[in-house]
């Protein structure tokens, strides 16, 4: 299964790669031929389209390194830490844009452009861009969808981000052709702010995974829904869950009758981690501790659960606590 999700993540980015190599070199050769700033801008991002693409790859390939004795859990972590680097040049690309719009916006109130006058070659290319991208970014989601990596998720943004652009490269061709120079560049300002928020997007869903975010409570009702039904285990006490990569790793406090021997204990301790494990593929590991329940812990909410966790935090670290 790992193999596989790292076949089908190394595709997504070499596909990615080529495809860009080829349209940056069209779009930038037929922009200065043809006349067209509109399609040279378009070749430039392109270019740094291919820049990512290659930080992407050296850091997939990374994050298929095996566990050691330095990383237990592997380095999966590593696709977080590119989909948040890929983020970081999304919103430089969109800042790029948009500056190019307005110093072209000025130039145009300046007298300094009139018209683009581009090649009607240039306005082909660019919409063949667009037909190009709409379907990577189709087929690049799927592959996310599959393989739950971030790093194929981001490059699906930049495939849809990349429609955009090309779009209104398009459009600003087109019109420029025919006297509007001025939508060129109102239409590369627009798509800039579309890119940056798909950038600020990319920075904030990566940085919540690298900060061991997970949807506790969701995952919480389950687990104590299983535990329901394993015999021995009185209640659930406290739950810990942190992302690493595609997995989870989850520490589990429950309470057990105070009377059983540790065998005993150990038996359903063991027994509650096999049906976490078949229950939920994610999980890389899950470390369990048990105790006597305690009337104190009978009837905890969700919430009360999941704090728990704080009050357990080493007392070298007060600013921790409330």
């Amino acid at each position: 299964m790992a193999h596989e999700r790292d076949r089908k993540s190394l595709w997504a980015v070499n596909l990615g790669l080529g495809v860009n190599i080829v349209l940056s070199a069209l779009k930038t050769i037929f922009g200065v031929l043809g006349h067209s700033p509109a399609l040279l801008a378009e070749g430039i991002n392109s270019i740094s389209d291919v820049a990512y693409y290659i930080v992407a790859g050296i850091f997939v390939r990374l994050a298929n390194k095996p566990a050691d004795v330095e990383h237990p859990y592997g380095h999966r972590q590593l696709e977080s830490i590119a989909s948040l680097v890929v983020g970081a040049f999304v919103v430089a690309t969109a800042v790029k844009v948009f500056w190019d719009a307005v110093d072209k916006i000025w130039d145009l109130l300046d007298g300094e452009l009139s018209s683009l006058g581009a090649h009607p070659f240039a306005l082909w290319v660019a919409i063949g861009t667009v037909t190009i991208k709409i379907f990577l970014f189709f087929y690049v989601r799927r592959l996310g969808n599959q393989t739950r990596n971030p790093i194929v998720d981001v490059l699906a943004y930049d495939h849809r981000n990349d429609i955009f652009s090309a779009s209104a490269a398009s459009v600003g061709i087109f019109l420029g052709q025919r006297g509007y120079p001025w939508v060129d560049p109102l239409a590369g300002a627009f798509v800039a702010l579309l890119i940056l928020r798909t950038g600020v997007f990319i920075l904030r869903e990566s940085s919540v995974d690298l900060m061991a975010a997970v949807p506790s409570r969701e995952l919480a009702k389950r687990i104590r829904s299983l535990l329901a039904g394993i015999q021995g285990v009185k209640q659930l006490e406290e739950l810990q869950a942190h992302r690493f990569g595609p997995h989870i790793v989850m520490n589990l406090t429950i309470g057990i009758d105070g009377n059983f021997t540790v065998t005993q204990g150990d038996r359903i301790a063991t027994e509650v981690e096999k049906i976490i494990y078949d229950s939920f593929p994610s999980i890389l590991r899950v470390h369990i501790h048990y105790h006597p329940a305690e009337k104190g812990h009978e009837n905890m909410t969700i919430d009360d659960i999941l704090s728990e966790g704080q009050q357990h935090l080493s007392p070298h670290y007060p600013e921790f606590y409330e």
